[in-house]
């Protein structure tokens, strides 16, 4: 029977999985902290339940694009619609590129018993400041004639690239939100084009790193189910995926304004000031 600590612990690791997937603080990382902390799991162990956690963020973006998601199923079984094979292309041609350059990275990550994590971090935030001028300047440009970017505009070259970047994210540290988001910005890409086509491939992405979890890391996954039972995991999954919902409704809004540039910024500033804390708790590990 499960314990009060176990739900208090299961609530606690959802809400930060809900929340860290769709900042750009690397949820497999944060998850990661969490789960070593309260849970007492290696390094290994902890990083694959990050990655296994992922699964209640995908939950939440399959509910919230239920429509892109009957769009892609329309193409499987024959309608021809352009924007909808456009869309099918695109999650197709990132999603493949994604396991190709993710896969290895994830057996790589899972044999090491440590990375410096503050790297990839401090990288992504200064990126996503940067992306946050960018978007000033095209909006600025788009109110006096200017062109910008959807999905539409979107080249076959391009897909392979966003793919690429979320491959990349299987790395720890490096954040699958904030990787592809800040690529469609640099793209050019409409600031809630950019954040809606992010979401939209890290469904498939996280689906992926929840089955590579169980199917290469079943021993890592069972330790951390022990540690809050098979019923702490289910309170765990359903957390992060009301947290994500909400989460998700409230990044889109905000893209659609005027808000998303101050947002951006934001965003890249708490991916610094993230990697600032874990170089300092690695520093003082080193030396405590």
């Amino acid at each position: 029977m499960i314990t009060l600590i176990q739900i208090i612990y299961s609530v606690i690791l959802g809400v930060v999985q809900g929340v860290s997937e769709w900042l750009p603080i690397s949820s497999k990382t944060q998850i990661l902290v969490t789960a070593t902390y309260l849970l007492k799991l290696t390094y290994s162990q902890a990083y694959t339940f990050g990655l296994f956690m992922e699964i209640g963020s995908s939950l939440a973006a399959i509910i919230y694009f239920r429509r892109e998601i009957w769009a892609l199923l329309q193409v499987v079984v024959g309608n021809r619609d352009p924007m909808k094979k456009r869309l099918f292309v695109y999650v197709l041609t990132a999603t493949v590129c994604t396991g190709v350059i993710g896969t290895p990275l994830y057996l790589f990550a899972d044999s090491l018993t440590g990375i410096p994590v503050w790297l990839p971090m401090m990288v992504i935030g200064f990126v996503l400041i940067g992306d946050a001028f960018f978007i000033r300047h095209s909006r600025k440009k788009h109110s006096q004639g200017g062109n910008v970017r959807k999905l539409e505009n979107l080249s076959f070259k391009d897909y392979v690239l966003i793919g690429i970047a979320q491959g990349i994210a299987a790395l720890p540290g490096v954040s699958r939100s904030g990787i592809t988001t800040s690529t469609l910005l640099l793209m050019k890409v409409e600031a809630d084009e950019a954040f809606r086509l992010s979401f939209i491939i890290g469904i498939f992405a996280s689906l992926a790193a929840f089955s590579l979890t169980v199917i290469a890391t079943r021993a890592n996954v069972a330790s951390a189910v022990a540690g809050v039972g098979i019923t702490g995991i289910f309170i765990a999954i359903v957390s992060a995926t009301i947290v994500s919902l909400f989460l998700i409704d409230f990044l889109l809004k905000i893209a659609k304004s005027s808000k998303i540039v101050y947002l951006t910024a934001a965003l890249g500033l708490i991916a610094i000031g993230s990697s600032i804390l874990y170089f300092a708790l690695g520093v003082g590990a080193a030396f405590g």
